[in-house]
Formats: C-alpha cells, structure tokens, sequence
C-alpha cells in the first residue's frame, strides 16, 4: 500500500505558519501576455485539505497538483495542507472564501449555515447504493454542477468537482442494527442542521464535533459513535475505541474540490483551461483512491486482532427500516431548509437520480 501517515502541525506553529502564508499571496502572478495567456507567469497556490497524509482527499490532491504543475510546465506550483496545518474545517473554508487559500476540498456538511441547499448530500438513502453509479450523478447532474454551484459562487466559493469519498458507515460502543438501537445514543454529526434531523429521527441524540476532538471523545464516552467511510474509520484509528462497525452504507461521503471564484476567473486562458482539464482527468484517479482505501482498509479492521471490531452488514429489510424513517427528513429538508432556488435544484436532483435506477 502506498500511503503513508504523517502527524500534522498544530498550535503555535500552524498559526505561526498561517501568518507567514496569509501574507504572502500570489501578486506576482497577475500579469497575462497576448491572448489571455499567462506569459510565462508562475503561481505559488495553497491547497487545504479536510484529511491527512493517507487519507482520500490528501492523496488526491497532491496527485491534482503534480498533474497541474505538468500540464503547465511547472507555472503553477501547490502546496497540500492537511487538516489542522491551516486551522478548523471552518477556518479553511473562510480562507478560501477570503482568496487566503487559493483552492480547497471542503465537505458539504461543514457549509450548512452557509449554503443550506448543500445539505443535500446529509440526506440519507438518497443516492444509489452502487458507488460508480453515484460518481456519475456527480460528475453531469445538472442540478448539482450548475443550481448548487451557482448558490456556493454567491457565497465566494466556486466547486470545481464534487467526489464520492465512498459509503458511510456506523461505528458504535453498541451494536447498531435497528433504528431502536439508536435511542439514546450520542451520535457525533458535523454542524449540519439537517443531520441533527437525521439522527433525531432514529431517537438519537445528535452531537456536533469536529473529528479533531472526536478519537478523545469516543475514547471517553462523550459520544457513542460516529459515520465514516471505511478508510477514514480505520485510519482515523476509530476502531480503536469503538466495539461495533455496522456496514450500512446509509450515504455517501461526498466532497467538493473548490476555489475562490475571484481567483478562477482572473486566471489567464491558458492556466484556466489546464486546471479546468485538470479537474476532468482526476474524476476517475479520485474513484479509484477512496476504493482502492476503502477496500484494504476494510481488510485492516477485519483482520486487527489487537483492536478486535464486530462488524456486522445489515441486510436490505434492516436498510429498509432506516430507510422509511429517513423519506419525512427529504420533506423537511424541501420545505424548511432551503428556498425557491433549492427547492428547484433538489427536485431536478431527485429526477436525475430517478434516472439512474
């Protein structure tokens, strides 16, 4: 396996280094030659990541920045940022908001007080259940690529992709197997005032936190449990302090690779259009990492003999239950989170999918 862990950088060092990074910019890569090329220019970018070295979305975008840095023989240089190097979830999302971090992949349920239609992705057995299948509503729905794209670019981020990170998952101090096992429970959920609905609707009682906080608090019972995809359940070490993994693969992690829109549109044509081509190329390699972890990483937790999990996969009638609960969520989601715009975009999703079964 290719991926390796590294420990990121916290406290007085991260501020420190966002300083220092806040600082300095890109001004030196304003000036295009003839024809909206970039004359040679060279850009020195700040990219941020929700995850550490070996995780999905680290992986992937260091990959995206060495195929950018080809395709512009060596004009535009990135730096990766993992988690926690640069600040919260919330910080990187403001900073590339502010133009502070040029680019960002970012998870939807962090957004929520920002753009509440992007809660869409918080909606449980909504898409299909085969991954491939749901990376390819992301890749050309309509209602996703323009309408919600159009509502984050009002908000000063502008989504260039949105990828599968793969099926989400339950992990518990409890088995988890029917929704009354739920009652009760202390459910970690991002800051997502459709999730505490979700959860609520099991009888849980629904706990935002940021993951940085939440190996220490699963560890000490504040919470009782917690979704994930597989690989980041196991390299997360989640396992570690949770009894019960329940393969219920109730969503899909979904994330969106962005960039402030003030920076995107004055790129010249040139460096735009590699980016842009960029972003085609890395759909299928960012499919192929989260299955690729999410597969060997399933492995790792199965055959840990010093942290031993129960997994258990729920069959479709124990999906069934979950799933009936879940089909008010979409209506309240529809009639009290988002307005007219989103009630537009939901239902052309909802057509869109509808298609894809």
């Amino acid at each position: 396996m290719f991926f390796k862990k590294r420990k990121v950088l916290t406290g007085a060092m991260a501020a420190a280094l966002a300083v220092g990074l806040a600082a300095c910019g890109s001004d030196d890569a304003s000036t295009e030659g003839d024809n909206g090329a970039s004359g040679g220019e060279t850009y020195d970018w700040r990219f941020v990541v929700e995850e550490t070295e070996g995780q999905v979305q680290y992986e992937y975008a260091q990959e995206f920045a060495e195929l950018l840095n080809e395709k512009t023989d060596g004009q535009v240089n990135i730096d990766v940022y993992d988690f926690g190097s640069l600040g919260s979830e919330v910080d990187q999302v403001e900073g590339v908001q502010q133009g502070m971090f040029e680019m960002g992949i970012i998870s939807p349920g962090f957004t929520g007080g920002l753009v509440a239609e992007g809660q869409v992705f918080s909606l449980q057995f909504l898409f299909p259940d085969d991954q491939e299948v749901t990376q390819e509503i992301l890749n050309t729905s309509e209602a996703l690529n323009t309408h919600l794209v159009e509502l984050y670019e009002a908000q000063n981020l502008k989504p260039l992709a949105f990828m599968s990170e793969g099926a989400m998952q339950w992990t518990g101090n409890r088995e988890l197997r029917t929704p009354d096992d739920f009652n009760g429970f202390k459910m970690r959920t991002q800051s997502s005032p459709l999730m505490l609905e979700t959860y609520g609707a099991y009888g849980a009682d629904p706990s935002p936190l940021s993951w940085s906080e939440l190996y220490v608090s699963l560890d000490r019972g504040v919470v009782d449990g917690q979704e994930n995809p597989i690989f980041f359940i196991e390299d997360a070490s989640f396992h570690e302090v949770q009894d019960h993994m329940t393969i219920s693969n109730h969503n899909t992690y979904v994330a969106m690779v962005t960039i402030n829109p003030g920076i995107y549109n004055d790129l010249p044509e040139d460096i735009r259009t590699a980016l842009d081509e960029t972003v085609e190329e890395m759909r299928d390699r960012g499919f192929e990492i989260q299955d690729q972890l999410n597969e060997e990483l399933l492995d790792s937790i199965v055959n840990d003999t010093d942290n031993p999990t129960e997994v258990i996969e729920l069959t479709e009638e124990e999906r069934a239950e979950f799933r009936e609960l879940q089909l008010p969520i979409r209506d309240f989601f529809r009639d009290e989170i988002i307005g007219d715009e989103g009630r537009e975009m939901f239902d052309l999703l909802l057509e869109e999918i509808a298609e894809h079964e």
